[in-house]
């Protein structure tokens, strides 16, 4: 039995736990605290408390050790520059060097590309992020890069009980940017975890973005929405170019993904609203 290693067991780190352990690799999740631990406590995998940062509490776990594969997929809350160096790049490094994992993956975000074009970025295409936060997930991939591991880059990440698109258009608080022609890079969370399941049983390295097959003009999606749920569409408004980690304009290519053998599940955000029941299930009051 291959074991691996969930650094991170929150939205898309338990997704990914979960579907590991269905598929017959011995799993061990790992959350900041005892409480998150605790709560994680009817999984069908082992759950620990430990700070990945925490050198010494990683060594002295040894049920972390002695992994096939250690996946990062902790999250920097609402942290600055200095949490995510701290999260990303110190977690990364903690878990390459203390447990020495045969492979470690890290999971990074589109954020990284910094066009504003509106064309088709690759793996292949510059990542040149122009605010701190983005240049220290560069930094983490690069490191990671150096030791021959597995970097994914995820469009925004949406799922049971998360979509900012339908939240901010069933509360009234979507507003349709400029003209509306940006585009939008999303992934369901379960297409995540079963893109990790298969780049690291097929042992991949470098890196491979992470998002479904059709990027979505802004205008496109809440025009689709309101027919869909028969609402008005959102008024126009200015670009909000206070984003965390800055404003970009591309569309994410998942063509080196499919390429490896990959399938989404849900292609499309549209083909999630309509077949994915979890999805909405927060919204049923206002539906």
């Amino acid at each position: 039995m291959s074991k691996i290693v969930i650094a991170g067991c929150g939205f898309t780190g338990l997704a990914t736990a979960r579907l590991f352990s269905d598929a017959g690799w011995e799993v061990v999740g790992v959350t900041h605290s005892a409480e998150s631990a605790a709560a994680l406590g009817a999984e069908k995998f082992r759950v620990v408390a430990c700070g990945i940062t925490d050198r010494a509490a990683l060594a002295a776990r040894g049920e972390l050790h002695g992994a096939d594969a250690v996946i990062h997929c902790a999250s920097s809350g609402r942290g600055g520059v200095e949490q995510y160096r701290a999260v990303y790049l110190g977690g990364v490094q903690a878990l390459g060097e203390v447990l020495a994992p045969a492979m470690l993956v890290f999971t990074s975000s589109t954020s990284v590309y910094a066009q504003t074009d509106g064309g088709w970025v690759t793996e292949e295409s510059s990542a040149e992020p122009d605010r701190e936060t983005g240049r220290a997930l560069r930094e983490t991939e690069e490191w990671v890069a150096s030791r021959n591991g597995l970097v994914t880059r995820l469009a925004g990440i949406y799922g049971p009980g998360r979509s900012v698109l339908l939240r901010k258009f069933l509360g009234g608080e979507a507003v349709i940017e400029g003209d509306g022609g940006k585009w939008i890079n999303q992934v369901h969370r379960e297409d995540i975890a079963s893109a990790l399941v298969h780049l690291v049983t097929a042992r991949a390295r470098g890196i491979f973005n992470v998002s479904d097959d059709e990027p979505l003009a802004q205008r496109a999606v809440y025009a689709w929405l309101a027919r869909r749920f028969e609402r008005p569409v959102p008024p126009c408004g200015p670009i909000d170019m206070n984003r965390k980690r800055g404003w970009t304009n591309k569309r994410v290519s998942n063509a080196k993904l499919r390429a490896s053998g990959w399938v989404a599940r849900y292609p499309s955000f549209f083909e999630a609203v309509e077949n994915d029941l979890s999805l909405l299930a927060e919204f049923a009051a206002v539906l």
